[in-house]
């Protein structure tokens, strides 16, 4: 059986070895991953690495840390807000925030998350150089809509993703 294994692997050796290469090159720019939360809809994305999204595209971020996630963590948000956006976070009562960035709705911050920990609300005003406003659809996504996450600096930000499926 090794024997055959040897035999197989020698008549196919430059066909692994290319395979090998495209797996190395493939993973300097871009990069798979998996969606395992409801924020966004789709599964698995692909992030090309080292380009910043634009406004209204999807972003890749590592998380800072801290709360339910460790440091780290990739996060996959859409770029609502960028430097010199204005976001506002308006009170609506009870510990609910609505947040709107350039005017647009950005979604609803909620005083607790799903698990009961209590979630400080997100930075307002106009956002500063190097620091992004991330979003999602979702009302439970962990966002910039909370401190937790904030504005997002630009040295987090690992590229543009694209939904596969």
């Amino acid at each position: 059986m090794l024997d055959a294994l040897h035999v197989h692997v020698a008549r196919r050796a430059p066909v692994y070895l290319w395979m090998l290469v495209g797996i190395a090159a493939f993973g300097r720019w871009f990069a798979l991953t998996l969606n395992v939360s409801d924020s966004l809809p789709g599964t698995v994305f692909l992030v090309q690495k080292g380009t910043k999204p634009d406004k209204g595209q999807l972003a890749a971020f590592r998380y800072a840390g801290g709360g339910p996630y460790e440091r780290g963590v990739l996060f996959l948000k859409e770029m609502l807000g960028v430097p010199g956006s204005l976001v506002i976070g308006m009170d609506i009562g009870s510990g609910y925030r609505d947040y709107f960035v350039d005017g647009q709705f950005a979604g609803r911050a909620k005083p607790r998350a799903k698990t009961g920990m209590l979630l400080g609300p997100g930075p307002s005003g106009v956002i500063p150089a190097g620091r992004y406003y991330m979003a999602a659809p979702n009302p439970d996504s962990l966002d910039s809509r909370y401190a937790l996450v904030g504005w997002v600096a630009e040295d987090q930000i690992v590229g543009r993703a694209f939904r596969i499926f």
